[in-house]
């Protein structure tokens, strides 16, 4: 069902039950979650073009007692790399949600003159689920050779030996790998791996697109904003002593340093004027995830009024260094020019927004394209001055196995 947004009412009510937002959703529903806090949703109330998805959460009329972050209507959407204000965004028939203290709701947004009977227990219970023979044959094909990918970080870095001024300084290079089986893919099982082995991150599934994403781009919760840029990774290590020397390794290095602090200052300055506070770490972190550890660094404020919604601060940040380069339009030409594909939803964001402007959005890394036996994988690099194309390759690999590992676990 598909309904002008003006004649839908949301019905927010608070559920007495621990929720589990994945069952919930299922293989084919709405679902973006990390570390069980978030929100999941099925069916279509209405799908909205990005440019006008503001106004039409505006429009839905809202009956929430419970007013936080998440609850009355709310938008799902996965906004690709390259900006498209035609991107469709969905409000789906019922979202679930969960927050940090444990409180759970459930959301209908249904027809203006529609009764709500719905029966609270019925709602929350999830829809059975059969049995999904996983698949036995698979076949890995990197899309580019990884020789070529390689030749194209050489040309990068020749590119940023020349010095030129307001020359590039950084650019994101990416990779695609090909997965064919011989049967399809069970998303709620992928799901549900990557929720188990990456419980720190963003796990979310919106039309296809899933994965699970370490990096915040940004998040809006009233006048609070967030956001944890992430760049410059090394594996983990094979007992705790390997994998601290690596993580050591990683904070010490001039080059991660580098690359770590140009998308720190971006996201920094591209907040600021919204601010009334800002901050950020003064050393970064250095966070471990099932595959590799990154740098990290929270950045942290209070909105001034008038407050922006999420999204004006997501188009006002995307693409940051981390998944582009730096200066900005420079280095987005340099992809287009040379990268060779398109990243359609990969290097973008992922995440939600509410009626009120609150939201939470990843930034789209650590994912796939999933379209029955088929998956797209994708992984990049920062390429700064000083980047090996063997040491980057590598890295790629590392990145990929989550995703790989995921789609190819038996059972």
């Amino acid at each position: 069902m598909t309904t002008a947004p003006d004649d839908l009412v949301a019905r927010t009510r608070a559920v007495d039950a621990e929720l589990d937002l994945l069952a919930l959703a299922g293989g084919e529903g709405l679902y973006f979650e990390r570390s069980r806090v978030g929100l999941s949703g099925r069916g279509v109330a209405c799908a909205v073009p990005r440019q006008h998805v503001e106004d039409a959460l505006r429009s839905i009329r809202s009956e929430d007692p419970i007013e936080v972050p998440g609850t009355g209507p709310v938008a799902f959407g996965a906004l690709p790399f390259v900006p498209d204000p035609d991107t469709t965004m969905i409000v789906p028939e019922i979202v679930w949600g969960r927050s940090a203290n444990g409180s759970s709701w459930v959301t209908t947004i249904r027809p203006t003159g529609r009764a709500d009977a719905d029966d609270l227990a019925a709602l929350c219970t999830p829809p059975p689920r059969a049995p999904v023979a996983p698949p036995e044959r698979i076949m890995a094909t990197p899309v580019r050779p990884p020789d070529w990918w390689c030749d194209l970080v050489t040309a990068a870095t020749a590119e940023m030996a020349r010095d030129a001024p307001d020359g590039l300084r950084k650019v994101v290079l990416a990779r695609e790998v090909l997965l064919e089986a011989e049967r399809p893919f069970d998303k709620t099982a992928v799901l549900g791996r990557l929720r188990s082995d990456y419980a720190d991150c963003f796990v979310f599934h919106v039309d296809g697109f899933l994965g699970a994403s370490p990096e915040l781009l940004v998040g809006r919760a009233d006048e609070r904003v967030r956001a944890q840029p992430m760049a410059g990774t090394a594996p983990r290590g094979r007992d705790p002593h390997e994998d601290a020397l690596l993580g050591s390794a990683l904070a010490a290095s001039p080059t991660y340093r580098h690359e770590h602090q140009i998308t720190i200052d971006m996201v920094y300055d591209t907040l600021l004027p919204w601010c009334s506070y800002l901050d950020y770490e003064a050393e970064p972190s250095v966070i471990g995830v099932a595959n590799v550890q990154h740098l990290a660094t929270l950045v942290e404020g209070r909105l001034s009024q008038p407050l922006p919604t999420v999204l004006e601060l997501v188009d006002a940040l995307h693409p940051t260094p981390a998944v582009n380069g730096s200066p900005r339009a420079l280095a987005r030409a340099w992809i287009a020019e040379h990268e060779g594909f398109d990243r359609g939803r990969y290097a973008g964001a992922v995440g939600w927004i509410d009626g009120r402007g609150n939201g939470e959005w990843a930034v789209s890394i650590r994912c796939a394209d999933v379209m029955g036996a088929t998956a797209r994988l994708y992984a990049g690099n920062g390429i700064v001055a000083g980047s090996d194309p063997t040491t980057e390759l590598a890295e790629t690999e590392a990145k990929l196995s989550a995703m790989r590992t995921a789609l190819t676990a038996p059972g």
